[in-house]
């Protein structure tokens, strides 16, 4: 059974912006967000897929689902999606960092400088720019939280995913320096999913999902909803007097770190 509840009313009448918020990780924050009452920004690439969440999430939800287009690795996509943002609502309590990607490569010789620097577009350039923007934003209003999402890998990468995993490395920078820059108004924190049932796994070699769910201590990888429970009490005011953390979501995978 996976946590995705999430404690109705504890985010009423905020507003959360959820990048990568179509599907997997992002799907189910941006809906849990909106089960606890938050209206929700759907942000992801592909401007029909973030319509199609959108209209799910407010007709399962009844709260507002805003879908907006838009590319983390394009600098200026964040500028238009705040501007959509404080248009559409006014303010901006809640940034969920969410979109992310992890091209295959058959070695580390073989990986190019157009997939190195799509990787560190998408997972650290986009989500500085973005979280720099709502910051100030959420500063100069009514403070706000941050969550950046990482990966357990960033804290123990392998050769299979370097780019990525250095990348996100960034993203966890970025949150502690965040911690600090808009405070005491705006805190910024960072989930560490493991292993999880989305796309990324999906490209793993046969078998490898089912090795790292044996040597999980709960005998099973992440699900997406797995994602929620932490990401909407970050986002709440119960979070009040969490700062600069960064929280593994892996089972106890990574324990021993």
């Amino acid at each position: 059974m996976t946590g995705s509840g999430a404690a109705e009313g504890i985010l009423a009448g905020k507003v959360a912006v959820v990048t990568g918020g179509s599907r997997g990780i992002g799907r189910a924050v941006a809906e849990g967000m909106a089960r606890a009452g938050a209206a929700v920004v759907i942000a992801s690439r592909k401007a029909d897929a973030c319509e199609a969440a959108a209209s799910e999430i407010a007709r399962s939800t009844g709260r507002e689902a805003l879908p907006v287009a838009f590319h983390a690795g394009r600098w200026d996509d964040s500028d238009r999606l705040v501007d959509a943002v404080y248009s559409h609502f006014g303010r901006c309590d809640v940034l969920v960092n969410n979109a992310g990607m992890s091209p295959l490569y058959p070695d580390l010789t073989s990986v190019t400088e157009d997939l190195y620097d799509k990787t560190h577009a998408v997972n650290a350039k986009g989500p500085f720019r973005l979280a720099t923007l709502l910051g100030a934003r959420m500063y100069a209003g009514e403070g706000g939280s941050i969550i950046n999402v990482s990966t357990a890998g960033s804290l123990r990468p392998g050769a299979h995913d370097l780019p990525y995993a250095m990348a996100k490395a960034g993203l966890n920078a970025l949150a502690l320096g965040l911690a600090g820059a808009y405070s005491p108004k705006v805190r910024a924190n960072v989930v560490m999913p493991g292993a999880f049932n989305t796309d990324i796994t999906k490209a793993w070699a046969p078998g490898t999902v089912d090795q790292a769910a044996e040597m999980n201590p709960l005998g099973r990888i992440g699900e997406p909803g797995d994602m929620v429970g932490i990401c909407v009490l970050l986002a709440s005011d119960a979070a009040g007097y969490i700062n600069g953390a960064q929280i593994l979501v892996d089972g106890g995978a990574f324990r021993t770190l």
